[in-house]
């Protein structure tokens, strides 16, 4: 693994440590076994990357199953890992298998969230003499924490967003569309290093940009609008995420007051990503300072999410979250104000909790005017 990523000059990851966290996790959900059917934490316990596969996490083994396609890959991406795991290759139901590696278990975990009906029968049909219980978020808890590995790929793919945004931010001064302006930062993640972008980026300008989601259109970009550019890039399959509000030229002043209020608020609630503080306070830090300013309704969404393998995950950055930030967790940090039919705003960073206090991973200027 080390020798891996030492020709893409990133740090190693602890691949072959994770499923034992994982079995502890399983285990206090009351799960002698655990099997994985969610792509996302196939790779996280193996680093397995395709398409097709489970994983059986049993007491004292742990076990890959998937199809002959990938039967090189599986080998290669593994061992390169250093996960000690047993890959098993076929292109039947994998019945047999799974109910080998399944005699003397009495409880299996299934991930709930990725298991369809079907499946749950299926299921129940293969392992008849155990319980099959329903499990929420037993990897995803695990997978919070971030080690210096992860951290050093969402720094990288941080950095290419970072890069990509200075290059095209230009091009907005000669009136391009959002479609174009988004292929331009699509196209420059790919050429500066990134698999690929983390989301469909998302560039709305003046109305669209009080709609937080839109997609990018045939619309050009006019002068004086407010922009938001919501982006990010993927490297080794961790991902960043950031977005930035531009305008060019000056715009109106109610708008202007949009801009400044919700950057105001990012900048409070980045303060408080400090391990120990509840993750409700950094909601209320950039709820109160939208409220303060007559925009409460206008901040739809919650004001963050974590992010790693997938671009959102755990933990929630919403008023209703119970637990606290932990040392380790990269969260996003990203309030908006949305006026319909005239504006909206969004600054957004990618952040680390460390022990030194917040540090933002996405470190693109925030200041409005562009040209």
């Amino acid at each position: 693994m080390a020798e891996a990523n030492a020709v893409r000059g990133l740090v190693p990851m602890d691949v072959a440590g994770r499923a034992d966290r994982v079995r502890a996790a399983a285990a206090e959900a009351n799960c002698d076994a655990l099997l994985v059917t969610n792509l996302v934490n196939v790779r996280y316990l193996t680093g397995f990357t395709g398409s097709a596969g489970l994983v059986w996490l049993g007491p004292d083994k742990l076990l890959l199953v998937t199809d002959r396609r990938y039967g090189e890959q599986s080998e290669a991406e593994t061992g390169q890992a250093g996960v000690d795991v047993r890959i098993e290759i076929t292109n039947d139901a994998p019945e047999e298998i799974l109910t080998g590696a399944a005699a003397g278990v009495s409880r299996i975990g299934l991930e709930a969230a990725s298991v369809s009906w079907a499946d749950q029968r299926q299921y129940a049909e293969w392992f008849d003499a155990a319980e099959l219980v329903a499990t929420s978020g037993v990897v995803e808890r695990c997978r919070q924490i971030k080690d210096d590995g992860e951290i050093d790929r969402m720094a990288r793919a941080a950095a290419i967003a970072d890069a990509a945004l200075a290059e095209v931010c230009p091009l907005l001064a000669n009136g391009p569309t959002e479609k174009e302006v988004a292929l331009a930062l699509d196209t420059a993640f790919r050429r500066m290093g990134a698999e690929k972008s983390a989301f469909t980026t998302i560039v709305a300008a003046g109305p669209n940009a009080a709609l937080p989601h839109i997609r990018p259109t045939d619309r050009p970009i006019a002068s004086g609008e407010l922009v938001i550019v919501d982006m990010g890039a993927v490297v080794d399959g961790y991902r960043s995420d950031m977005t930035r509000t531009m305008a060019v030229g000056e715009p109106d002043p109610e708008a202007r007051k949009v801009f400044d209020t919700v950057r105001d608020a990012q900048r409070l609630g980045v303060a408080q990503a400090t391990a120990g503080t509840p993750i409700a306070e950094v909601d209320k830090a950039c709820r109160d300072r939208i409220a303060a300013d007559g925009w409460a309704e206008a901040f739809v969404h919650g004001t963050g999410h974590g992010v790693g393998l997938d671009i959102h995950e755990q933990p929630w950055v919403r008023a209703t979250a119970d637990d606290a930030l932990q040392t380790g967790h990269v969260i996003t940090v990203e309030p908006g104000v949305y006026l319909p039919g005239f504006c909206g705003a969004r600054v957004e960073d990618t952040v680390l909790v460390s022990d030194n206090g917040p540090r933002r991973l996405t470190r693109s200027p925030k200041d409005l005017l562009v040209g």
